[in-house]
């Protein structure tokens, strides 16, 4: 497994965090504000900007700033070639809060690597469109998201 471990994190504990070539990074946003400042070392980013939010109707058009298809195509093209990459590295995910956005994206690594996923146990508030758009590449993939009460809600991909 080339990718070793999973986490997930604050916009705020990202950009503190010392650079390391053998991190990758995938930096979300939101479409208002600045990209986040990551120290020059992370070699492997992608940045995306999206809302944390939820299509009120699955089949409305796409509106401006919404997760969709193609950011998620752009997710999983860069998993894979982490994934493939001739040396193990690990993947952070950061969102503004660390919390909806960044907890989905960290559960699809894990579930696309096999990598064990740090703090998993916190991934209950994971956004659950961005989740389901993900798994939707994969329909092979599924994910026990944990809840605070340890009832667990098993995601499979969107079946069209």
């Amino acid at each position: 497994m080339t990718i070793n471990r999973v986490l997930f994190t604050s916009r705020k504990l990202a950009e503190s965090l010392n650079g390391n070539p053998y991190m990758a990074v995938i930096s979300i946003t939101d479409p208002t504000t600045p990209e986040a400042n990551l120290d020059p070392l992370f070699r492997h980013v992608l940045r995306l900007s999206f809302f944390d939010a939820i299509p009120a109707d699955e089949y409305q058009p796409m509106l401006p700033g919404l997760f969709n298809r193609s950011l998620a195509k752009s997710i999983d093209d860069f998993v894979s070639e982490v994934h493939a990459a001739p040396f193990e590295m690990s993947v952070m995910v950061h969102c503004e809060y660390g919390v909806s956005r960044s907890a989905a994206v960290a559960l699809f690594v894990e579930a696309f690597s096999g990598a064990p996923l740090e703090a998993r146990e916190f991934t209950y508030e994971a956004n659950p469109w961005v989740l389901d758009t993900l798994l939707a590449l994969h329909p092979e993939l599924s994910v026990e998201i944990p809840s605070p009460d340890g009832v667990r809600d098993r995601r499979t991909a969107i079946r069209a």
